[in-house]
């Protein structure tokens, strides 16, 4: 069954134009096409990856944060408790009301104490400044390297200045050592970010990551086997410019250098909305459209790769707007808004709340930080001056 499978798969009729079939495309000692099987390798090279961000991020980005300012802030740990740790970890991390008093019941405490203990545990399961630092360090790093790479490995290709050469001589058109290596690297990334998901900074779009990288790779996984490597480079070149601007945002953001994050972005915003809105659409789809009818006829491949590439566009789209909208709001705002997608940390205003609470109760509130223009609404307006305040909570006309 798995030999009928993979002949139906691998028909010449879904890869292929039509009156070319896989006898065409047989390799010779000088001539080398994409093999499916070179896909593999892509495995072990996304480990190197992963054990050289792990020394990269302890022995250069982690010093590099704590120099420039980076720290943690302290948080305060949650109380050990069995009976809530055990409904965190099975149950759910944010109780909803009923929850918090049954177990406020159970463990014989008060439910803001119950409330606050789960505020603390998710804190402290929210990643740290310097683990956001050092991730943001990682990928620019990465994506600088693999932007000029791109660069370096297509100036002198044709199709990076005349489009229609992405589609001359397809798919009889040989795979160089450069475009080989090249294909690799941006795979083998994608692949290790996969393998580091439960490590990484999870963010509200966690799951939308987890499919974002997932059609990546199938992406270029495709585009190697069906021999569109000049048309998937342009493609991989346009995504890295944008992402070269992005991770020194959220560098400078975790810096608090406000001023630079705020430039940074907006070039950013500028860079994305031009390659992805203008520059992507010209290159890539009206390429593969309208260019590749020019050398073959439509097949099952042409409409495969087009719908993906739409539905690339479409997602362009999606996050445009929402670039847009922060840059809309920083225009009539002058601040730049927060990310979205950024899980903030819950803080502890609502206990301190609690405690000045507890305080009035107990008639022990303190007004020395109360300047004399405030005013307590008591019966109409009452200056401060005029009134002194009792250790038994009440007060009397002086």
């Amino acid at each position: 069954m798995a030999r009928a499978l993979n002949e139906w798969l691998w028909q010449h009729e879904f890869w292929l134009p039509p009156g070319i079939t896989w006898e065409d495309m047989k390799e010779s000692e000088d001539i080398h096409y994409p093999q499916p099987r070179d896909l593999l390798l892509s495995i072990p090279f996304a480990l190197i990856l992963v054990v050289i961000r792990y020394v990269f991020e302890r022995a250069i980005a982690l010093p590099l944060g704590a120099k420039l300012g980076v720290r943690d802030k302290q948080r305060p740990n949650a109380q050990p408790n069995p009976i809530l740790e055990t409904f965190y970890s099975m149950h759910c991390k944010n109780p909803k009301e009923s929850e918090l008093i049954s177990l406020a019941k159970q463990c014989d405490l008060p439910v803001r104490k119950v409330e606050r203990w789960f505020r603390r545990r998710r804190n402290t399961d929210r990643p740290s400044l310097s683990k956001k630092f050092c991730e943001a360090c990682w990928r620019f790093t990465f994506y600088v390297i693999a932007f000029f790479t791109g660069l370096a490995v297509l100036y002198d290709k044709p199709w990076f200045w005349d489009h229609r050469e992405c589609w001359t001589g397809y798919p009889q058109q040989p795979l160089l050592p450069s475009l080989f290596w090249y294909y690799m690297l941006e795979l083998s990334f994608y692949w290790s970010l996969v393998f580091t998901l439960p490590c990484d900074v999870k963010r509200k779009d966690f799951k939308e990551q987890i499919v974002h990288h997932a059609a990546t790779i199938f992406l270029i996984s495709f585009s190697y086997c069906a021999n569109y490597i000049r048309i998937g480079t342009l493609v991989l070149v346009i995504h890295d410019a944008s992402d070269c601007f992005l991770e020194p945002t959220k560098i400078f953001n975790y810096m608090k250098w406000k001023k630079t994050c705020d430039s940074l972005f907006m070039i950013f915003a500028a860079v994305f909305l031009i390659s992805r809105l203008i520059i992507f659409p010209y290159t890539v789809l009206y390429n593969t459209y309208y260019y590749s009818m020019e050398i073959f006829q439509p097949f099952f491949g042409y409409y495969f790769v087009n719908a993906l590439l739409i539905t690339l566009q479409l997602l362009h789209i999606f996050w445009s707007c929402l670039i847009i909208h922060m840059v809309y709001k920083f225009i009539l705002q002058g601040t730049m808004e927060k990310d979205m997608r950024s899980d903030t940390e819950e803080s502890d205003k609502d206990e301190e709340k609690e405690k000045v609470v507890e305080k009035e109760k107990n008639g022990i509130t303190c007004f020395s930080n109360v300047t004399s223009s405030n005013y307590i609404q008591r019966n109409g307006s009452e200056t401060l001056t005029n009134r002194a305040h009792l250790t038994n909570g009440h007060v009397k006309e002086r």
